[in-house]
């Protein structure tokens, strides 16, 4: 605070601003002709005015409370002028660093810890450029005060040093990955315009590709090309037709088990050798298992970060309203990011809109009995349609054998695409019945109902496969499955793509040319994940019987991702009511792995442990079972020295039922610890948002009691209120003169304004 025998002052000291500022004075300060006793020009940085404008006109609300005026910012700003250009940071040379402030930034984060002091340069409202320069300058201050200080232990710092290597080396790595992340102008675009619910299908879809990379590394890895090197010649004369059937020219290559030796590959006596068997079974299973726990990883994430964290329930209003951006410079950049935080306010306040929502006895049940007769009816058709595909397939099988014609095998997936294809649509028109209030809701129900469509119809074609044509006489049974599902991808990949470009363009002429009342269509998200999800299905249930089918899956997921981008942004329009999709990414891959990926390990756990292989086809050809390749190795290992310990964890943990029924209720165990913990955060967030809101309230109340009362004095006795203005003026001499102050501080900036290029 200024002494009183400055305060008259402070306006003059204000505008005798030193000439060396005058020097260095920039666009951003003004020029004021002053009618008093001091007629000299004044030139004030913006800055300054904008200080002193602020302390006078909070002194007009203190003075109602009889407080005293308090200029302690303004008196910094007064003795920064003083020093010089250099403290206020107007010179073009001078940065932050340089300045009192930043000094005194630097000094504090010297003596903190590695982690506080990140955390601090990175809450700083700078630029990533002034953010590195001010770590390189606390990192330089540190390593002076190493120097000069007493020896430090030698592992402190070579822990310290590996430490900072490690959040380098990470904080590097991850801008590498965002740098080269897969279509990310892209995903801005379609969350700008059409919010986080549409853009969790491509967030999806991106995700699935990186599985399907993964796999097809591994298989291309330690199946393909080992066989390449061993591979005889194909005698097959290609037509183009196997593109569709699978058959023909592909049966003999390495796309289908039946192609792979059975020999350990060895080029030269004595050298290295390869064994076939191992490498396709160990292979496939251990793609499978990181496949497993990429699942559970990804679902324990998103789980942790969209309902756990307390973060979630506040729905992040402070960052969409009080934070920006400021690296953002680009036009377009900034028109997306613009686009971005306005559908993300419109989604936050339509679940604000919807929790208030509330319907009575009668609509509630109503909407109850529409929801049980929607159920009954979509759970007769799946039946339905698993009832028709498993006839369709027996008559089918018996059909090939006296028809010769090589198209005929694309009628089972004929018919199971249009099933597809028809009965999600047909699902979707219940929405017009039902009428959910949130749209979440109807794409979890959409979702569940398609699934339990296309699930009963893939584990019917599993029976089909492992009762009937894995105990029939086909000469190789693996390669017919593995050509079944093959044509089954393809055709859900003809099909979605007929859909994409055709089917969904002629519906945006329908609803713009020839009967606008229907106007442009809403992306279903639900159809189309599920799609993503059969797709994936069948990709992991041939990689057994097909190697390269992850490849495929690859080629068609890209393909699908700029398809469905463009049919989007040319025959779609944004969702008419706004939500968040925050969670969606959860419920989808929880989808992805019940029943999806569990069913895939059910069915190929059957096929290698249960059924024989065939006679005179595959990597296993003449073994009692698939997995007795494995059993003999264990046994060959146990009788060397010192490999014992490889059979007794086979047999004590592998295969030991009491290993995996102990596992599995630990497993259960702390599941049910992190629900429990789950359900007492959400608790106490609420109560605590309770509590928030009652003493709000309480002060409010208070306030307004108070005011009564002050009201009330006044008129009962106006001169007590005239001593105490007296003694207020008496205390502090600014208190006649800030009304004109702050008046001629409000003429500085209209002169600025008017101004501006004087």
């Amino acid at each position: 605070m200024l002494p009183n025998d400055q305060a008259n002052d402070i306006i003059i000291e204000v505008e005798n601003v030193p000439s060396g500022v005058q020097r260095h004075l920039a666009s951003n300060q003004i020029f004021l002709r002053k009618p008093s006793a001091n007629p000299a020009l004044s030139m004030v940085p913006s800055s300054v005015v904008d200080t002193i404008d602020c302390q006078i006109l909070s002194n007009g609300k203190d003075r109602r409370n009889n407080r005293l005026l308090r200029f302690s910012s303004l008196n910094e700003s007064i003795s920064q002028i003083h020093y010089g250009p250099e403290c206020l940071g107007i010179d073009e040379t001078c940065t932050f660093h340089e300045t009192a402030q930043g000094q005194k930034l630097i000094a504090s984060l010297v003596p903190m810890t590695s982690r506080d002091r990140i955390k601090t340069i990175r809450n700083q409202p700078r630029t990533m450029e002034e953010k590195r320069e001010l770590r390189k300058i606390v990192d330089k201050e540190k390593s002076k005060q190493r120097h000069g200080a007493l020896e430090i232990n030698c592992c402190a710092q070579c822990l310290s040093s590996l430490s900072l290597a490690y959040r380098r080396t990470r904080s590097n790595l991850s801008e590498l990955l965002d740098y080269v992340s897969l279509w990310q102008k892209t995903f801005k675009v379609i969350g700008g315009k059409f919010g986080t619910s549409v853009l969790s299908y491509f967030s999806f879809l991106r995700w699935l590709l990186k599985f399907n990379i993964f796999s097809f590394v591994m298989n291309f890895s330690f199946l393909i090309i080992p066989q390449f090197t061993v591979a005889e010649r194909n005698i097959h004369h290609f037509t183009g037709l196997e593109f569709f059937t699978g058959a023909g020219y592909f049966t003999d290559t390495v796309m289908y088990y039946g192609f792979y030796t059975n020999s350990t590959i060895q080029h030269r006596t004595g050298g290295p050798y390869y064994n076939m068997q191992l490498a396709y079974i160990f292979t496939i299973g251990a793609c499978l298992v990181i496949c497993f726990f990429s699942l559970l990883f990804s679902m324990a994430k998103y789980f942790r970060n969209n309902f756990i964290n307390p973060h979630i329930y506040s729905r992040g209003i402070a960052k969409l309203v009080f934070c920006w951006d400021f690296t953002v410079t680009h036009e377009k950049a900034v028109k997306l990011k613009q686009k971005n935080l306005s559908t993300e306010i419109r989604e936050n306040l339509s679940e604000i809109r919807q929790e208030n929502d509330r319907l009575t006895f009668n609509q509630q049940l109503t909407r109850f009995s529409t929801h049980v007769a929607a159920w009954l009816v979509s759970t007769g058709v799946a039946a339905a349609c698993c009832v028709a595909v498993y006839y369709l397939a027996e008559y089918n099988s018996e059909f090939l054998k006296t028809h010769r014609n090589p198209g005929a095998v694309l009628l089972l997936p004929f018919v199971v695409s249009c099933i597809n294809l028809v009965v999600p649509r047909f699902y979707s028109m219940f929405r017009l019945v039902e009428r959910f209030e949130v749209p979440r809701q109807e794409v979890y129900v959409l979702l569940i109902r398609n699934i339990l469509l296309k699930i009963s119809i893939v584990g019917i074609l599993c029976y089909y496969w492992l009762n009937i044509v894995a105990l029939s006489d086909e000469e190789c049974w693996e390669t017919f499955i593995g050509q079944d599902i093959y044509r089954l991808l393809l055709m859900d990949f003809v099909f979605s793509l007929a859909d994409s470009l055709l089917g969904e363009f002629l519906r945006r002429l329908i609803g713009t040319r020839f009967i606008t009342s229907l106007s442009l269509q809403e992306f279903d998200i639900a159809r189309n994940v599920l799609e993503l999800i059969y797709a994936q299905t069948l990709a992991w249930l041939g990689i057994f019987f097909c190697p390269l089918l992850p490849f495929i899956q690859m080629i068609t997921l890209i393909i699908m991702f700029y398809v469905k981008n463009v049919s989007l942004m040319m025959n779609f329009q944004p969702p008419s009511k706004a939500w968040r999709a925050s969670q969606m990414i959860t419920f989808f891959i929880f989808l992805l792995f019940f029943p999806s990926f569990t069913g895939v390990l059910c069915t190929l756990a059957i096929t290698i442990w249960r059924l024989k292989p065939s006679a005179d086809c595959g990597p296993f050809r003449g073994l009692p079972s698939f997995i007795q390749s494995v059993y003999s190795w264990i046994d060959t290992l146990h009788q060397k020295s010192g490999y014992q310990w490889v059979g007794w964890i086979y047999h004590n943990l592998i295969g030991s039922v009491h290993f995996f029924f102990i596992l599995t209720l630990i497993v259960l165990i702390i599941t049910y610890l992190y629900w429990q913990i789950t359900e007492g955060r959400k608790i106490m967030i609420r109560l605590l948002h309770e509590q928030i809101i009652n003493e709000g309230k309480d002060k409010m109340f208070l306030i307004e009691k108070l005011t009564k009362l002050q009201d009330m004095e006044k008129r009962a006795n106006p001169s007590a209120l005239i001593l105490e203005r007296r003694e207020v003026e008496q205390h502090n001499p600014l208190y006649l003169e800030d009304l004109s102050a702050a008046h001629e501080l409000r003429m500085r900036r209209s002169v600025q304004e008017e101004n501006p290029e004087v």
